[in-house]
């Protein structure tokens, strides 16, 4: 049994504990309440909301960057598009993932569409439309962390049934970003709107463009580059690493480690869901003000580490996160 009324009903397989649910919570999530405490004790920390003035330029950067590597490598060969794609494009196609991420909190301008449009220029090199879809979903992430039914960051019950073994959890590493992109549109589908139909728009004319300018290698680039940086890769450990339980006490996890410096400081995931409105340059200066906070609470040095420990440990699979029921969670707004 774990804090707060979480039960997990188990079985002995092997002499390992193997989890057959999730972890259930029967209190709200942690981040509100204590977003509360430190604002009474730090109101401070309020100056360090609002946009980040260069989110523009550092988008800019990838996106020209990684079009540009596309374009050059129109003519290359298979094996060299993919190890490139591995061990550069996927660098460049997670910042940007991440920066639709931080745009979908608003926070590159003041007003809400310009945020939007410059999600959807991000969006550009990973290949697939999603910066649209995905802000609908990741913020009911926020405001309904872990309630059943709504949080859409949470594996189904049908990849936790099948994903149980070492194997098993391999091939959901390396897939895991169609199972985050196709699992709400699966289980909770929203009726597409007009943000959407820009969005797919602008993004196939991309598509097609590169193709008959440079051809279907210079796309192959970009999809790579999305894939594999998505999958068994050091950038991806995040995905893991923010909610998936190792302690049965904590449903929120930071990392302190220097790939931050290309992920807009995703990984300071704890001070990012306690105050959403902070840009993710700005997230170490929460810890720096109210450390007693944070200091107690379990953290990352290594997203690589944080992949190891997933498929190494076989008491820890798609049921270790925390859920709660609609009822027990209050409605919080960001």
């Amino acid at each position: 049994m774990g804090k707060g009324g979480e039960r997990v009903e188990v079985e002995e397989r092997e002499g390992v504990m193997m989890a057959t649910d999730f972890f259930w919570s029967y209190t709200d999530e942690p981040h509100a309440s204590r977003r509360r405490q430190i604002l009474s004790k730090y109101p401070q920390i309020k100056e360090l909301f609002g946009p980040d003035p260069f989110a523009f330029f550092k988008v800019s950067l990838a996106v020209l960057l990684q079009l540009w590597m596309a374009t050059f490598l129109h003519d290359a060969g298979w094996l060299k598009i993919l190890g490139i794609a591995y061990f550069f494009g996927s660098f460049l196609n997670h910042n940007l993932f991440l920066a639709i991420h931080e745009l979908s909190h608003n926070l590159a301008f003041s007003t809400p569409v310009y945020n939007r449009w410059l999600g959807i220029f991000a969006n550009l090199p990973i290949g697939v439309p999603m910066s649209v879809t995905f802000q609908k979903y990741h913020l009911e992430h926020h405001r309904f962390q872990g309630v059943d039914g709504i949080d859409m960051d949470i594996p189904s019950h049908t990849e936790a049934h099948v994903v149980t073994n070492i194997f098993a959890k391999c091939l959901w590493v390396i897939f895991q970003l169609f199972f985050y992109a196709l699992r709400p549109l699966f289980l909770k589908p929203k009726p597409p709107g007009y943000w959407e139909f820009v969005n797919f728009s602008i993004q196939i004319g991309l598509d097609a463009a590169m193709v008959y300018f440079w051809g279907w290698k210079s796309l192959g680039y970009l999809i790579l580059s999305t894939f594999v940086g998505g999958g068994m890769h050091p950038m991806a450990g995040h995905f893991i690493s923010e909610h998936y339980v190792f302690k049965k006490e904590q449903e929120t996890y930071s990392y302190y480690g220097p790939l931050n410096f290309l992920t807009w400081s995703v990984g300071y995931h704890n001070e990012h869901h306690d105050f959403p409105r902070i840009p993710g340059h700005k997230l170490y200066k929460v810890k720096e003000i109210a450390p007693e906070y944070y200091e107690g609470l379990e953290s990352y040095k290594s997203w690589s580490q944080v992949i190891y420990m997933y498929i190494m440990d076989r008491t820890v699979g798609p049921y270790s996160r925390m859920k709660r029921k609609l009822s027990q969670s209050t409605k919080k707004s960001e």
